[in-house]
């Protein structure tokens, strides 16, 4: 992975921690007026109550890794959508009040650990520096898939620069997921935000860019976006081949 000199440590509890909570209420707002949670959303096979599902069993996954580190390796033989299915398949409000819950529990959680406190997570080990931004990508990624299926448009607001930061971060992924070697050459990445301003990651002279807003950046590493269906622009066979499989999980 190429080193785009990110400090999460900067970002997770100063900003991205309030953003988190921020985008779990407007998503809260959106979902609990929809009563319908039956309904498909673009993610084959779940319906509004398997991503809220899913993202409240993640918030229980959470606090079982900082709480109860030795727990927690049970998880790891999960089925996501075993997972999302039993809890679509509770009374609709019951699985909200846990959503909400786990989200305010897993906020405070995140907020009090030290920094530099590692527990276990999916195979390697995470600290609150990385789990914020983590969990606000993830809300707002299953959350795109709930705006999309109820038809209302999801605000873009400046916590895209956080999600923006991990997609950069994730680099490495994208050309593993395209069996090709990682790049030599800097890439530099310049997102507009939603205010207009320009986010930048990589060395200003870089032969290779990747251009465009912010949101269609992060709609595509989350692959809620198939790249034509993105203003995004590269220059550069790395730059292309990134944009083209980019994701920030595998």
């Amino acid at each position: 992975m190429l080193d785009y000199g990110l400090d999460l440590s900067e970002i997770a509890r100063e900003v991205a921690l309030p953003d988190l909570l921020a985008e779990g209420d407007d998503l809260d707002a959106v979902a609990a007026a929809e009563p319908d949670w039956s309904r498909p959303t673009p993610a084959k096979g779940w319906t509004i109550g398997h991503q809220i599902a899913h993202l409240a069993a993640a918030d229980a996954n959470v606090l079982l890794a900082i709480r109860d580190p030795e727990k927690f390796a049970a998880v790891l033989d999960e089925n996501a959508d075993d997972v999302a299915a039993e809890g679509a398949a509770r009374p609709r409000k019951e699985l909200l009040d846990q959503w909400r819950a786990g989200r305010a529990e897993v906020a405070a959680a995140l907020g009090e650990i030290p920094l530099d406190q590692a527990f276990p997570w999916y195979g390697s080990e995470a600290t609150a520096t990385l789990l914020v931004p983590l969990r606000l990508l993830e809300t707002w990624a299953h959350g795109q898939d709930i705006y999309d299926t109820v038809r209302i448009e999801h605000r873009p607001t400046d916590r895209l620069k956080h999600i923006a930061a991990l997609g950069v971060a994730a680099c490495g992924l994208s050309f593993y997921a395209a069996q090709r070697p990682l790049p030599t050459e800097p890439i530099r990445v310049e997102l507009t935000g939603p205010d207009g301003t320009v986010w930048t990651w990589g060395p200003e002279d870089a032969a290779q860019r990747i251009r465009g807003s912010a949101r269609d950046f992060c709609l595509r590493a989350t692959q809620r976006r198939a790249l034509s269906e993105t203003a995004l622009a590269a220059v550069g066979e790395d730059a292309k081949t990134w944009l083209q499989n980019a994701r920030v999980f595998l």
